[in-house]
């Protein structure tokens, strides 16, 4: 018996980028090289420059120009989770994925996240640094504040995924439309609260282990970022921990006068 082959997927590879002229062109050409072979997906990459003042955006212009599979998004303000966000909702593709622009993330990965959306069911797809298979090359430094941030995570919030921050992840256009817009924060910690809301509402994340190597040339700033992180988590932990009581009263109330009521499925489940 022959089994019907599955129609080719459209994928939009995101490479939100601020100030990074110097590295744009060669890190497209090889996203370029490596997708194109993929033989089960459609891709086309979108650079997403969100606020450069190096000539970023003159350097996208020109791929944008020169290639067919390469569009160019401008924002005018700051932010990964902002250049994210207008990205994916600006999209018709079936997946959406993004990776850093300083690609230290293997491509070779890439099928894999994709076809855990595609041909596995998931709804999201996340390269994981701290999986026991993956391979990882960074400072003792930045090893430490990445496990202490996702262990606290896991401590308040109680998730069960690994590693939130890792800048290689798919999502179907379901997640785009349903979570996407109950993502308050516009920054680095969009990733971080987009698997937690998704987490809570019930789509299924898979985890991916990666070869991992860090970026010496990396333009974060890790103090203000993990700060900003830090307060992203506990504004989480209130949200949840209001909505809680707030059903809990509610619940009460009716009870009281004899009156069954649904949980709000908008809301995030669980205190």
């Amino acid at each position: 018996m022959q089994v019907a082959r599955k129609a080719e997927s459209f994928v939009g590879v995101i490479i939100p980028v601020l100030n990074e002229a110097h590295v744009l062109a060669d890190s497209v050409v090889r996203v370029q090289r490596f997708v194109r072979n993929l033989t089960d997906y459609r891709c086309r990459i979108v650079i997403v420059d969100n606020g450069s003042t190096d000539g970023t955006g003159r350097v996208a212009r020109e791929l944008a120009s020169e290639h067919r599979d390469v569009d160019y998004l401008h924002l005018d303000h700051k932010g990964r989770g902002r250049a994210l966000r207008y990205a994916w909702q600006s999209s018709d593709a079936d997946i959406m994925c993004y990776m850093d622009v300083d690609l230290s993330t293997d491509l070779e990965e890439l099928p894999r996240l994709l076809g855990a959306i595609r041909d596995d069911g998931y709804d999201i797809a996340i390269g994981s640094r701290l999986m026991r298979e993956s391979v990882t090359t960074r400072s003792t430094s930045r090893e430490i504040i990445s496990r202490g941030y996702n262990l606290i995570l896991k401590v308040v919030l109680r998730n069960s995924f690994s590693d939130a921050q890792c800048g290689f992840k798919a999502v179907s256009m379901e997640v785009v439309d349903c979570i996407v817009p109950r993502v308050q924060d516009q920054s680095w910690f969009f990733d971080t609260e987009l698997l937690v809301l998704a987490e809570r509402a019930g789509y299924r994340i898979k985890e991916i282990p990666v070869v991992w190597a860090e970026d010496d040339d990396s333009r974060v700033n890790v103090v203000r970022t993990g700060w900003d992180d830090l307060k992203g988590i506990f504004r989480l932990r209130w949200h949840f921990w209001r909505h809680s009581v707030l059903r809990e009263r509610t619940y009460a109330r009716s009870r009281q006068h004899g009156v069954a009521i649904e949980d709000d499925p908008s809301e995030p489940q669980g205190g």
